[in-house]
């Protein structure tokens, strides 16, 4: 029982970390910010990762376009998630390509690309970064350890603070896409 409540007593560190620092709460308003802005002005969010945290942008998406906790008009959000998209770009690409060609082909300028990677160093989401950043659209990452090299590349990136084991920054992040969804949601409804 103690390596179970070990594993609580871990996240909870972290998120007491991620907590001693106001400036990732102002990071959070800022990247609600740019996403509610861009839904005002009929544009919409785009969200990647790989693995967990392709899990966790599908969560995003389907958050803001189906409901969250109240209910409310549907907002323009998509993961890139298509397992047959992705496999064929995959297969006729590369994987390092199945972010950033999605990215050029419906992406648009005034829309916003949230990227979503532990290490920061994911090659397909660096390149769907690059890709967005080409095309004026803002990108938010969410990203752990050092930042990685999409650090780089973000209007706004939210950093989980240092941890050894991805699936400790994947627990922190969810509450920053949660935070992100109510503060669109906050921030949209208050300009009606």
């Amino acid at each position: 029982m103690s390596f179970i409540k070990q594993q609580f007593i871990e996240a909870k560190e972290l998120l007491d970390a991620f907590l001693s620092d106001d400036h990732n709460f102002m990071l959070i308003e800022q990247a609600g910010n740019i996403m509610a802005e861009a839904i005002r002005n009929q544009h919409k969010i785009i969200s990647c990762g790989n693995g967990g945290s392709m899990c966790d942008a599908m969560h995003f998406a389907e958050e803001l376009s189906g409901v969250f906790r109240e209910n409310r008009h549907p907002l323009p959000a998509i993961a890139i998630s298509d397992p047959s998209y992705l496999t064929c770009t995959g297969n006729d690409y590369g994987f390092e390509s199945v972010f950033s060609r999605f990215v050029e082909a419906v992406g648009k300028q005034g829309d916003v690309l949230l990227t979503i990677s532990t290490s920061g160093n994911s090659i397909n989401v660096i390149k769907a970064a690059q890709v967005a950043k080409n095309k004026g659209i803002k990108v938010v990452g969410l990203t752990g350890k050092t930042g990685g090299k999409l650090a780089e590349l973000c209007d706004v990136e939210i950093r989980a603070p240092h941890s050894a084991y991805s699936d400790r920054i994947q627990e922190l992040h969810i509450k920053i896409i949660h935070s992100l969804i109510l503060t669109v949601e906050h921030k949209l409804s208050a300009q009606q």
